[in-house]
This record gives structure tokens, C-alpha cells and sequence, in this order.
């Protein structure tokens, strides 16, 4: 790891910073982006008090990796981090990667993650040794649990609750999870509130299997979907009273948004990606594109951004906005603080890249443009509809052909046009060999960096 400290001293001015991660939340799944079915009436105040962003993306459509992408500001391909880690699993995030919770760390903030790690399960990798000074929360997924309602028998781990380092129980039933977390968040920014800090509040739902305490069970009537979404808004609601109830709220930062697109397959269990096509899983709009809000009244207006971002931007973003110094490592992400506050009304980014599974490039943005590459999808999961599995929204089976859309004029992503624009497709196509080249994809003899 090569780095360069700007200072380790306090600085008490700095922004704190309150990032709220959900798992699987698609872009339908709020009442600000659209739902007509969840009323999130907390989350909707942020959005009308900040900067809600209507083309932000999740790095890719699964957890392990997307987490990659917002802690390192990289592509999380480039750092061997694809699909989603399991408890038995040997990899996680490298010491060599330079962490946002390490960056923060070192310019003397205090460092808190609460909710789902997801980076790797064995000691090297517990966030504890990647910069977080407390850690409260699972290391792996809720699914993969001996318990599952549906699957029990896919992972027969212990799902454990830890804090630090210490498992302090096994977890029989989910119901207090989302509960628990934010109690245990509000008492992480009490502690803090004298010092700049860092709060990651990863929460594990709505990923299936759904749990719900019991305060929120039936009181949307319109299923535990909706009842699960309730109480993550009613989680962000505490958590900005806490923070205006501590004299926190000028100075701090505040994201809410997903880490990748909803599933849409598991009936009455499932999110809403909105108009945008498929779910989780897919590099199609509605797997990566997610809601994403950020507020700081000491220096961002409300306004609502359409212009591309993604999460490996957050990062460099606060480096800046932090005084912090980012690493020498490679970083894929670019400061999007102009764009947030106004001072231009373009993204950084000329070209974002859609990568999935063992390193494969799935598609690329280049402005209104978007390209999707030919792919096997049934090597994806045996199974339509199961864990992981591809939705069952569209034929997904296949992609036989390279395929382009207009963003702008067809978001659902519907008409292809790549028989009507060669010169857009050469322009991508060299793109994508490009990436091949830096980045590495699986069906190629090219490798990339990582």
C-alpha cells in the first residue's frame, strides 16, 4: 500500500460522514423515486433537502463487489473482488488496498461500520483491520444462514453477530436486526460527537430472506416488502434525529443509497427496480441503477442531478471534501463535489464501465449511450428465479448479440438501435477493448491489473 498523510492531527471542522448502505433496495423501491406502494416519508425529506441523484450506479449488481467499489474507489474488478463472498470462502479485501475508513482514519476521524460487512470472513479481513475503529454487525450475507426460511440447507454456517473481533451470539431470528444496528449507530455518533467521524450503516435488508420487527410487521398492508422498506426509513429517520439532536447536523454529510438493483424474483418478496429493465444481477439499468441521496446543508442545495456518477466516486469525493489523502493506488473514481454543489452541471466520467461475475464486461455507458456485450446468462446460475438467479422480468437467458440503447430517449431499454449508429458502436467497441486490455475480462486472453 503506497499513501501520503496530509496530517494525523484532529481536525474538528471536518464533515462527519453518515453513509447508509441497503442491500437490494431497487429504484422503485422509494416513494421519492417513484413507488406508489412504500411511503418513505424520512428518506423523502433527505431527497427534498439535498441532492438526489436519478443516474447514480452501483459499481456492479452484487453485494461483495459493490461494497469494494464505495470503500476503495475502484473498479472492484481491478482489485480481484467479483460476485459476492460466502463464509467459507479463503479471499477478501488485500491489505494493499487503502481504504475509505483507513483514509479517514488516518486524518483522525473515528471509524464505525454497523450492519454487513461482506468482504471477507476470515480474521485478516474483518473490517477491524481495514481501518474501522468498532464494528457491529454480520460478515457475510443474511441468506447465507442455517436458519433460512426457504434454503436452510444451501449454507449450513452459523450466522454470527459480532462486535469487534468477538462473535457475541449466533443469530436464530433476524427481526431486531435493522433495530439493533441503528440503536447501536445513534449510541457510535453519542460517543463521537466531539470528534469528526465516519459511520457506515450497512444494513442487510431488504435482502431476502425479509425480516421485520415487530413494530412494522403487517402496517403497510401491502406485504413484508413494503413493511421492511418502513422500518429501514423509520432507521433513517432516528439517525438524522440523532444527529440534529447532538448539534451534528450543519457539519455532516448524510448518503442513503443501495449497493445494486432489486430482486425480482422471489414473488411478493421482491423490490422494484421502477421502469428500468431486469434486477440485481444484470448490468441492465434496473440492476445498477439505484437511488442515491446525499445532504449537507453546510454546503448543497437541494437539486436533482441526472447526469451519470457511480459508487466508486465517493471516495475521492470525500478525500476532497475531507482534506484527506487518497492513496497512490489506481483510482477508477473521480470527484464528484463540482457536480453535487453546483459548480458544474456535468459528470466527470467520459465512459462508465459495467462489469459482473468473474470479470466479465457486461456493458459500458458512454453519455446517452449504452452497449451491452453478447454473454451466456444461463452460466450465470442453473436456476431461473433462485438464489442469484437471472429475474424473470425479460428472456434473459441469452444475449446473443451486441446491443445499444438511448438512454435519454428509451430508459427501459426496449428498442435496440445498434444496427442504426456504427460509428457509436465503433466508438464503444474500442472502448470495451480498452477496458479488456486495463481491466481483464474472462473471455478474453487479456488481464488486467487485477
Amino acid at each position: 500500500m503506497s499513501f501520503i498523510f496530509f496530517s494525523c492531527e484532529k481536525n474538528k471542522n471536518s464533515p462527519n460522514i453518515v453513509f447508509i448502505l441497503a442491500d437490494d433496495l431497487g429504484y422503485g423501491d422509494l416513494s421519492s423515486y417513484g413507488s406508489e406502494t412504500i411511503e418513505t416519508i424520512n428518506i423523502d425529506k433527505l431527497a427534498a433537502d439535498g441532492v438526489k441523484l436519478t443516474s447514480y450506479y452501483a459499481a456492479q449488481p452484487v453485494c461483495s463487489a459493490s461494497r469494494a467499489a464505495i470503500l476503495t474507489g475502484t473498479y472492484p474488478n481491478r482489485i480481484g473482488i467479483h460476485n459476492a463472498f460466502g463464509p467459507k470462502s479463503k479471499s477478501g479485501i488485500k491489505h494493499s488496498e487503502y481504504t475509505l475508513s483507513e483514509m479517514l482514519k488516518d486524518n483522525g476521524y473515528k471509524t464505525g461500520i454497523f450492519g454487513k460487512w461482506h468482504l471477507g470472513s476470515k480474521k485478516q479481513f474483518y473490517p477491524t483491520n481495514h481501518g474501522f475503529d468498532e464494528f457491529y454487525g454480520i460478515l457475510y450475507s443474511n441468506d447465507m444462514w442455517r436458519w433460512h426460511p426457504e434454503n436452510p440447507e444451501e449454507y449450513p454456517e452459523d450466522l454470527l453477530l459480532y462486535r469487534n473481533e468477538t462473535p457475541i451470539k449466533e443469530i436464530i431470528d433476524q427481526s431486531n436486526l435493522t433495530k439493533d444496528i441503528t440503536s447501536e449507530s445513534i449510541r457510535f455518533i453519542e460517543r463521537n460527537k466531539g470528534n469528526p467521524f465516519f459511520l457506515y450503516i450497512a444494513h442487510p435488508q431488504p435482502h431476502v430472506p425479509l425480516f421485520v420487527s415487530n413494530d412494522f410487521l403487517e402496517i403497510t398492508g401491502n406485504g413484508l416488502y413494503a413493511d421492511v422498506i418502513t422500518e429501514i426509513d423509520y432507521s433513517v429517520g432516528r439517525i438524522i434525529n440523532s444527529i440534529n439532536e447532538n448539534g451534528l447536523s450543519e457539519n455532516t454529510i448524510v448518503v442513503f443509497t443501495s449497493d445494486n438493483g432489486p430482486w425480482l424474483s422471489y414473488g411478493n418478496h421482491s423490490g422494484s427496480s421502477g421502469i428500468y429493465r431486469e434486477g440485481k444481477g444484470t448490468t441492465w439499468e434496473g440492476g445498477v441503477r439505484v437511488p442515491s441521496i446525499i445532504k449537507f446543508p453546510k454546503e448543497l442545495d437541494h437539486r436533482v442531478i441526472d447526469e451519470p456518477v457511480m459508487a466508486i466516486d465517493w471516495m475521492p469525493s470525500f478525500a476532497k471534501i475531507t482534506n484527506s489523502q487518497l492513496s497512490e493506488n489506481k483510482i477508477d473514481g473521480k470527484n464528484i463535489w463540482p457536480l453535487l454543489s453546483g459548480r458544474t452541471n456535468k459528470t466527470p466520467h467520459e465512459k462508465l464501465y459495467f462489469y459482473h461475475r468473474v470479470n466479465e464486461l457486461h456493458s459500458i455507458r458512454m453519455n446517452d449511450w449504452k452497449i451491452h456485450f453478447s454473454r451466456d446468462y444461463r452460466s450465470l446460475n442453473g436456476r431461473q428465479g433462485g438464489r442469484d438467479g437471472i429475474p424473470v422480468k425479460y428472456d434473459m437467458n441469452t444475449l446473443e448479440k451486441n446491443e445499444l440503447y438511448n438512454l435519454k430517449d428509451d430508459p427501459e431499454e426496449t428498442n435496440n438501435v445498434y444496427n442504426d449508429f456504427p460509428e457509436i458502436v465503433k466508438e464503444m467497441e474500442k472502448l470495451a477493448d480498452e477496458a479488456r486490455f486495463d481491466l481483464g475480462d474472462n473471455l478474453t486472453s487479456k488481464e488486467g491489473d487485477g
